[in-house]
């Protein structure tokens, strides 16, 4: 049974996930979309979620916080400059996930996340 293991775990180990989520968060403040698999995408919702939230209190704690968590000065001060004052004012749901037809190699369902 898998009482209390919420998180998909993409065939990888630990170090390997958390990699995976910070280049996926990363290229997603970089580049304010990306496309990816469904089940990536429903995982990196909650933990830029997060980040912005944080970000939206621009204090150097939360600066050096977010570096830790995307490993990227440059993304960290995007998220606090350009993408956390855009939502100063909303509560929470910051990016949309929009599904698209499977991918014709393996047949994978397919999704594009962005900011909203």
């Amino acid at each position: 049974m898998r009482h209390h293991n919420k998180n998909r775990k993409f065939g990888r180990e630990r170090d390997q996930r958390r990699a995976l989520l910070r280049g996926l968060a990363l290229s997603l403040v970089t580049r304010g979309k990306i496309k990816t698999t469904e089940a990536k995408a429903k995982e990196l919702r909650p933990f830029v979620e997060k980040l912005v939230t944080r970000g939206k209190n621009s204090s150097l704690s939360t600066h050096r916080l977010l570096v830790a968590r995307l490993g990227n000065r440059v993304g960290a001060k995007k998220l606090i400059a350009d993408i956390a004052p855009r939502y100063k004012e909303r509560a929470g749901g910051y990016t949309r996930i929009t599904k698209l037809p499977r991918r014709l190699g393996d047949a994978s369902k397919m999704a594009i996340i962005e900011f909203v």
